[in-house]
């Protein structure tokens, strides 16, 4: 079905003509004849001058251009037939640990060697895709923990949030603490709360200790499963055949400990395999009813009328800027 958004647009129509007769009459710079006897002319004449105004012929293409302008703010769009929204999902919020550490370039992503966010961001950028039906928000946490993206059923900026997040950009330190503190904080008034925490470390900063804050958790009804992010000394490259262990930071019995008491489950993510693992945890839980809700997909015509609008223009411009031929009096062309 045809409709415009905005049809109140169309009472501006008028506007022009009302501006003609408020403003003053413009300027045009050039020299003018002033007849001080115009009035001892029209008496002798018996007629009374009159201005030559423009023919409508003159006036036709400027005042399309108006209408058009006006229907395109109008906002035409063809409306389709009402669509269901997902009446069925989670509300997922996924913490990110993007402190100085997750910089160590000890992963491996088909074969070439990558930093630990980076492969963060390769594993968990399909994963938010994949989450149809769910809406998905984005906690950020390094010393402090911050809501980059709130819950929402637009996983494409999500992902595009997450892919622009860098090293150190909330602090050098991990505050694990905050960061589940935060998302109980957002997930408060949501149907299904789960959240999906992603470390490489220890807690470190912060103001809440990350055990309290799992306890909040499950009084809260929240779902948090953990995910640590580290190599093991034989994948862990240079790093690894120094005979140091990358994923030594990683406190993993602390985050065994926060998945458990709130009813999650603890990952080790070492490759993309063992994060669809994580997916198909969350796909087995029983995703809760929202309320029904229904969207008409409307698409946008306003570009029609404002292009024909831009090329009325441009050929009024053109014929204006276009050489006429001189016309020579009939008696010449006779000759």
């Amino acid at each position: 079905m045809f409709e415009f958004a905005w049809p109140w647009i169309f009472l501006l129509a008028p506007l022009p003509w009302l501006l003609r007769v408020v403003l003053p009459a413009a300027d045009s710079g050039e020299a003018a004849l002033r007849v001080s006897f115009l009035a001892e002319l029209e008496s002798l004449s018996g007629r009374r001058a009159r201005l030559r105004l423009p023919s409508w012929r003159q006036q036709a293409p400027f005042v399309l251009i108006w209408l058009l302008l006006l229907i395109a703010a109008a906002r035409p769009q063809w409306v389709g037939e009402p669509q269901p929204l997902p009446t069925s999902g989670r509300d997922l919020l996924l913490a990110v640990d993007v402190s100085g550490s997750m910089e160590y370039a000890d992963m491996d992503w088909e074969g070439e060697p990558i930093g630990r966010l980076e492969l963060v961001k390769r594993m968990l950028g399909p994963f938010i895709e994949e989450r149809r039906g769910d809406r998905v928000g984005l906690i950020l946490f390094g010393s402090q923990a911050y809501l980059q993206a709130p819950l929402t059923f637009d996983r494409r900026t999500v992902r595009t949030w997450l892919d622009e997040a860098m090293i150190g950009i909330a602090g050098k330190n991990t505050a694990i603490g905050d960061a589940i503190g935060l998302a109980v904080k957002r997930l408060r008034t949501a149907e299904s709360r789960v959240l999906v925490l992603v470390t490489d470390g220890a807690n470190t900063g912060g103001e809440i200790d990350p055990l309290v804050a799992a306890r909040l958790a499950a009084q809260e009804g929240v779902r948090i499963y953990t995910i640590g992010i580290g190599a093991d000394p034989q994948q862990g490259g240079l790093i690894g055949l120094l005979g140091m262990n990358p994923g030594l930071d990683l406190d993993e019995p602390t985050l065994r400990a926060i998945a458990g008491q709130t009813g999650g489950e603890y990952f080790r993510a070492r490759s993309r395999e063992e994060l669809d693992s994580v997916g198909e945890a969350l796909d087995r839980l029983e995703p809760i009813t929202q309320q029904k809700t229904l969207a008409r997909p409307a698409k946008a015509l306003y570009s029609w009328p404002l292009a024909a609008a831009l090329l009325l223009s441009l050929l009024l411009i053109a014929r204006d800027l276009w050489p006429q031929r001189p016309r020579w009096p009939a008696s010449r062309r006779r000759r």
